[in-house]
């Protein structure tokens, strides 16, 4: 899935209108792809994206931990070979 920027122009409103404008606002961030930055009294309070989106973001964001083990588990020697795993597992379920 492409992230998309924010576009500067379309993509920041006001709680206000997006209470207003609720239905259409969500339409709109569903077809553009594109998150929503809202504000309150002139500053960014929170971000609107459509659920692939987030879901994508999720997914991104656990596989980068689990490569972050991965990496520290190599660095600490915490690893079993190749030859060595595949015989342990073969003995477990090949019978």
């Amino acid at each position: 899935m492409i992230q998309r920027s924010v576009n500067l122009a379309e993509d920041i409103q006001p709680v206000s209108e997006f209470r207003a404008n609720a239905a259409e606002t969500i339409k709109h961030v569903r077809d553009s792809g594109r998150p929503l930055v809202l504000t309150q009294n002139g500053r960014s309070a929170a971000v609107l994206l459509d659920v692939a989106t987030y879901q994508a973001l999720v997914d991104e964001n656990e596989l980068l931990r689990d490569l972050r083990t991965a990496e520290d588990d190599i660095r600490e020697g915490r690893i079993t070979p190749h030859d060595q795993a595949r015989t342990s597992l073969l003995s477990r379920y090949v019978r």
